[in-house]
């Protein structure tokens, strides 16, 4: 029997953890440094067997490599600027152990703007084609709102330049700062401009100058929950089907929303074809049970604001508003995983500082 297995192969397990990857990875790095250094062949010899590995662990994994020095490879895992997934990037290249001759980086690093150049779809990015300038907005003063000129956009490549410009952002300004720092970004041509131009090169200070004004004008803020007032709302939708909601009215009212900036969007999907897109009473009650398990994880004093719910067209949405976007990932990530058998759950994490996602909840 032993001889027939060794013939034949056998499958290795698919990795369950961070411990198992690096484990595996420790077991061929040398093969993987010399595929890196010599950089022959190293879609097959290293990147091939990189991405079958990362896609056992989940999906939403990037990579980069390149010698660091002389005698370092570095291995750049990235979300690729999904926000959703920053956290288990992050965590991953946490739990890496120190392996002689590498260095692994979480995200994509800032980069001084004399380094940064791309080159895509015969179109050039760098510090002398690039602009921007800022836009100010009365009733939103601490959006960080974007407008990028590149010197040479025509209607014929503006999609090909606005891809460009997100790499050579995520380059420049590193994957996290570009997430955290820039609240809206446009990309236009000079003829539209409304704005004074500026070097891209002096973007980063403008960015951090900004960074630095709300750190100090909402650091500490908390919001008091003592003072929740909750509004049922209902209404009828263009089919004739209900929608009801429970909505946070005071929340909605408070005037330090910037303070947490990132809106987390749970989504349960049942079957309502019987209740006129409502639930029945069995998936009433265990979407609520799912409500109040996400509850004990993004506790309201440790920054995540439960916003409200709202219950329609075989759906409920669950809303939250927060001050990092990292453990919102983590817990929705759990939800779906382990409730995967009773709803299809989806969740989305974006940033909107000034909560217009629930401008239809408001109350004038």
């Amino acid at each position: 029997m032993d001889f027939v297995k060794s013939i034949l192969g056998i499958k290795s397990k698919p990795l369950q953890n961070c411990s198992d990857f690096w484990k595996w990875f420790a077991e061929n790095e040398r093969k993987f440094f010399k595929a890196v250094q010599s950089g022959q062949n190293i879609e097959k010899y290293f990147f091939n067997k990189l991405s079958e590995k990362l896609e056992e662990l989940r999906d939403g994994y990037f990579y980069l490599a390149g010698m660091y020095d002389d005698n370092t490879a570095e291995l750049i895992l990235t979300a690729d600027g999904n926000i959703k997934n920053i956290v288990f990037v992050e965590e991953l290249v946490q739990s890496a152990p120190q392996l002689a001759g590498w260095k692994f980086t979480a995200l994509k690093p800032a980069t001084d703007i004399e380094n940064v150049s791309i080159s895509m779809a015969d179109l050039e990015f760098y510090s002398d084609n690039l602009f921007f300038y800022a836009n100010d907005h009365n009733d939103y003063p601490d959006e960080i709102d974007i407008c990028i000129v590149h010197s040479d956009m025509t209607d014929e490549n503006r999609e090909q330049i606005i891809r460009g410009i997100y790499i050579f952002l995520e380059n420049y300004l590193g994957e996290l700062d570009f997430v955290n720092n820039i609240d809206n970004l446009q990309v236009i041509a000079e003829n539209e401009a409304q704005g004074e131009l500026l070097p891209i090169g002096k973007l980063k200070d403008f960015l951090g100058w900004r960074e630095k004004e709300f750190v100090e004008k909402y650091e500490g803020t908390r919001y008091d929950t003592n003072e929740d007032e909750y509004s049922i709302l209902e209404a009828e939708l263009e089919n004739g089907s209900p929608l009801l909601a429970v909505i946070n009215s005071k929340l909605l009212a408070w005037d330090r929303q910037a303070s947490h900036p990132w809106l987390a969007i749970v989504t349960i999907n049942y079957d309502g074809i019987e209740s006129n897109g409502l639930p029945n009473s069995v998936d009433y009650a265990l979407m609520n049970e799912i409500e109040d398990e996400i509850m004990m994880f993004l506790i309201e004093s440790e920054g995540f604001l439960n916003v409200g719910r709202q219950t329609a067209k075989n759906e409920r949405d669950i809303y939250f508003a927060c001050k990092d976007f990292r453990r919102p990932s983590k817990i929705f990530d759990e939800i779906q995983r382990k409730h995967h058998n009773s709803f299809e759950i989806q969740y989305d994490i974006f940033k909107d500082k000034y909560w217009q996602t629930f401008e239809r909840f408001r109350q004038n």
